[in-house]
């Protein structure tokens, strides 16, 4: 009976998954907008959480958890890195 319920949770779709994941993503950027960080977007919130996994795709609860947990403090730290990189690749 175990197997069966286990068998119907993995029925997602790789379109359901990335909609989902969306929704997530947007979800936490709306969060963001909430305590005054208007400009995020939820691309964002993905490539930040996403970047730590490189070629090794986690399991969905890890990625939800990430998404979930992503703290301000990481995502702007996470976001001045990137625009760091970005003037030194320019000069």
């Amino acid at each position: 009976m175990l197997d069966e319920a286990e068998n119907q949770t993995q029925a997602l779709s790789e379109t359901e998954l990335t909609q989902s994941l969306e929704a997530l993503c947007q979800s936490k950027a709306e969060e963001f907008y909430l305590l005054g960080y208007e400009q995020v977007k939820a691309e964002e919130v993905w490539a930040c959480v996403s970047e730590a996994y490189g070629a090794n795709r986690p399991r969905l609860y890890e990625i939800v958890n990430h998404v979930l947990t992503l703290k301000i403090t990481r995502f702007m730290n996470w976001l001045t890195m990137k625009e760091l990189q970005q003037v030194e690749i320019d000069r």
